[in-house]
């Protein structure tokens, strides 16, 4: 059965956008989703007492952890430039949602820089879904895209993120000192990462739905990808 298209995407081409991997598949997030994402955030992201984001927005009280994540979400679909633009891909295997992967730009068309950040439920740890739904965003920014650099960072008691990122190649680019919590003191690792030190998994993300989202992104809609690198997702 072919994948169900939002009828919104004729109008807002994001919503078509489509990448795959051999176990995954990631849309970017649409309000069908929204649900599903939020009693995944509710069931835990990460360890009780753990903290592997920069704003500590998962120990917000439930009565204000949903409407200020249904906020964030609107509100950074709405202000989407070419410019500047974030897409949270939200991740499903076998129709399940495991989690977000974003993919966020400024300047693109004159950086040529991706920065990436996610979130992956708590039971789906460990089963190599965080490095693989990264990697599928990598391919998809270097490939059909043309990024030219990845930027990404990771708290240094976040080692599970840091493993993804030696996994895939990414090499240090210092750190800075952030509170995290009032009061609270955590490194930053910075990180980056070029298409050169990608370290490819074996298979090639497939992608459907780009062409009409290129002015959307800032990509000139005469770069293409390169013909060896993925085919349309069925």
């Amino acid at each position: 059965m072919p994948p169900v298209v939002d009828p919104l995407a004729r109008f807002w081409p994001l919503l078509g956008l489509r990448l795959a991997t051999p176990r995954l598949v990631l849309t970017p997030l649409r309000d069908p989703d929204m649900p599903e994402v939020l009693e995944l955030i509710l069931d835990g992201v990460h360890e009780p007492g753990a903290m592997p984001f920069y704003l500590p927005w998962t120990e917000a009280p439930r009565d204000e952890l949903i409407p200020n994540t249904l906020r964030y979400w609107w509100t950074s679909r709405g202000a989407l430039l070419p410019t500047d633009w974030a897409l949270p891909f939200v991740v499903r295997m076998s129709g399940s949602v495991l989690g977000v992967q974003d993919l966020m730009a400024k300047d693109f068309a004159v950086t040529r820089t991706v920065h990436t950040g996610s979130f992956l439920g708590l039971a789906h740890h460990g089963r190599g879904v965080g490095t693989e739904m990264r990697a599928a965003v990598l391919d998809f920014a270097f490939d059909h895209l043309k990024a030219e650099r990845a930027d990404s960072s990771a708290f240094t008691d976040n080692p599970a993120s840091l493993r993804v990122s030696e996994k895939l190649g990414y090499s240090f680019d210092g750190t800075r000192v952030v509170q995290r919590r009032p009061g609270e003191r955590a490194v930053e690792q910075r990180l980056i990462l070029t298409p050169a030190d990608f370290r490819r998994p074996a298979w090639r993300v497939q992608v459907a739905g780009l062409e009409p989202c290129r002015s959307m992104l800032g990509v000139d809609p005469l770069v293409r990808a390169d013909p060896g690198a993925g085919s349309p997702a069925p």
